[in-house]
């Protein structure tokens, strides 16, 4: 009995020893979380190259010493990535050469039933990661894992080496404006999600991905309210991304430092508005100048000398800038106002100020059809509107297929002027565009691709291609000087005389002896008819007129004013 007493005492013993260290344990695990957090959550395999905690965060965040409060993380982060070391230590993918690069974090927070604690999936974004050799745009890793919101700590981890994981083929979409358009001027303006998807197979990312996970340790701390804008809080990312390999048998990577800030939706949004005011002030003033040029070629002989061509080019081109603005507004529904003004606008300049000049055109162009009678009228209306629509729908289809090739389908979509240029050769046109016309279309039609491919700090998130943009500049700057030229100079002022056609001269000699009207029909006053006069000008059909009583004739119509025949060009 005695015995069996003092087995239960010491048994009791040893029970209350075990609980006091366990309690001292918890106690040394609680304040090890107070004084340094990241070394207390870091729950990463130990290892002998592991960069110590404390040279991880330095920063201590002083909103921590007060009452803990709830931030949420959701949102967009960008920054940078850089190795730990020097090279990339990884013998499994050497040819990861690069030491740094940028990234962008993309987080979804989801509160669960555990107090302080979050749900947390997202995607990491790695650009820069291969030489140019390899064409791949970067690396994308999902991730998952919580967020313990009263200490600040963020782990997440990533395994697509097991099947029934994570789907790395589909692309992972955020309802956040900064993503959504970045992901929609992605696949418009640049690459397609099939061809992405179809690069990411066939690149050395995809093998990292089968064989190696992720492990993510961060902390997260608020920007100071000095570098605040809005009413929105904004937090600062920096962790340590460690990559083992998924069969046990070494590292796939060195240790990356990821080093992040959140993008501040409120500049996000005021970019985006002011750039749907910019394309509804160019709209506006694309209206003005198509005005401009109406009244210039207002009468029969004026729209005549104008290319249909030209003008037909520049609806297409309004007409896809329409449906493009009224995508990305029904894609991101907090700036739908501001992307459906701009596509109305662009919607008003294509229908209705361009299609109805393109119909003065093509009706000047056809002076003997007008009294064939209605069937034939609207026959032929029929077969303009659907080689117009066709051509439209056409070149969606094309620009589809050869989205590669956007940037040269950009420039050939951009040489408008040229239909034009040609008009003005074989027609021998006497000024059929305005200057102002001329300048202010060149200039308005450079803003959106200048903006998209040259500004480095766009809204759509599209890498600025410096040489392109003065490539289409120079393009259609060119172009418009010789439009600008053949206004001036003459529209054959840059073919050499002796390849062009014999032109018909309204001062060339006649018979002074056969008796001709010495009167003009036009102003009704005598004509001096000597061979000396530069006043004097001869029809092909024998008629005479004052020079300039002919030409402000001819430029209304291209008929002779006393017989009504055709006129050459003068």
């Amino acid at each position: 009995m005695v015995a069996t007493q003092r087995l239960q005492f010491s048994l009791w013993k040893r029970r209350r020893g075990l609980g006091f260290l366990f309690q001292i344990a918890v106690g040394w695990w609680v304040v090890l979380l107070l004084v340094n957090p990241v070394a207390g959550l870091r729950p990463l395999r130990e290892r002998t190259r592991s960069w110590d905690d404390e040279q991880l965060f330095t920063r201590k965040d002083e909103s921590n010493l007060g009452p803990f409060s709830q931030w949420n993380i959701t949102g967009t982060y960008k920054g940078n990535w850089k190795f730990l070391d020097t090279t990339n230590g990884s013998s499994r993918f050497p040819n990861i050469r690069k030491t740094n690069g940028n990234s962008v974090i993309e987080l979804v927070t989801t509160p669960t039933k555990i107090s302080g604690v979050h749900y947390v999936q997202g995607v990491v974004i790695f650009h820069d990661v291969f030489d140019n050799e390899y064409d791949v745009s970067g690396a994308q890793i999902r991730i998952e894992g919580v967020y313990i919101w009263p200490f600040r700590q963020l782990r997440m981890v990533a395994n697509s080496g097991k099947e029934g994981e994570l789907n790395q083929n589909e692309d992972y979409i955020l309802s956040n404006p900064y993503h959504l358009l970045g992901v929609f001027s992605s696949q418009v303006l640049q690459d397609s999600s099939r061809d992405k998807m179809w690069r990411r197979k066939h690149s050395l990312i995809h093998d990292a991905e089968k064989h190696c996970n992720i492990e993510i340790a961060a902390q997260i701390s608020r920007l100071p309210s000095s570098n605040n804008e809005g009413e929105h809080d904004h937090f600062h990312l920096e962790g340590l991304m460690e990559s083992p390999s998924a069969d046990d048998d070494g590292d796939c990577f060195s240790p990356l430092l990821l080093n992040a800030t959140s993008v501040k939706i409120e500049v996000y949004y005021n970019k985006a508005v002011n750039y749907t005011l910019v394309v509804t002030f160019v709209s506006f003033l694309q209206v003005l100048l198509l005005i401009r040029q109406m009244e210039h070629s207002s009468t029969q002989s004026g729209a005549a000398k104008v290319s249909i061509l030209m003008i037909g080019q520049q609806a297409i081109m309004d007409a896809y800038l329409c449906l493009l603005h009224l995508t990305a507004g029904i894609l991101v529904e907090s700036l739908f106002n501001a992307f459906a003004t701009a596509a109305f606008f662009k919607f008003v300049v294509f229908s209705i100020f361009e299609m109805r000049y393109l119909l003065a055109i093509w009706k000047a162009s056809r002076p003997l059809s007008n009294g064939e009678g209605w069937e034939t009228m609207r026959r032929e209306l029929s077969v303009l509107y659907s080689r117009f629509y066709g051509i439209l729908l056409g070149g969606i289809l094309l620009m589809y297929e050869f989205h590669n090739y956007l940037r040269p389908l950009l420039l050939l979509m951009y040489s408008f002027w040229i239909p034009q240029i040609i008009t003005n050769v074989i027609r021998d046109s006497r000024k059929p565009l305005h200057p102002h016309y001329i300048l202010g279309i060149t200039v308005t039609r450079l803003a959106i691709p200048l903006y998209i491919f040259g500004c480095p700090n766009n809204f759509m998130r599209i890498e600025p291609d410096k040489t392109w943009c003065v490539c289409l500049a120079v393009f259609i700057g060119l172009q418009a000087a010789i439009l600008l030229l053949q206004h001036y100079l003459g529209s054959r002022w840059f073919i050499p005389r002796q390849i062009l056609p014999e032109k018909y001269s309204y001062y060339r000699r006649f018979d002074q002896e056969t008796r001709h009207a010495t009167d003009c029909v036009i102003c009704m006053t005598a004509i001096d008819i000597s061979q000396r006069s530069n006043d004097c000008m001869v029809t092909p059909c024998d008629h005479f007129f004052h020079f300039g009583c002919l030409q402000r004739w001819m430029d209304i119509k291209m008929e002779c004013p006393t017989c009504r025949r055709p006129l050459p060009p003068a």
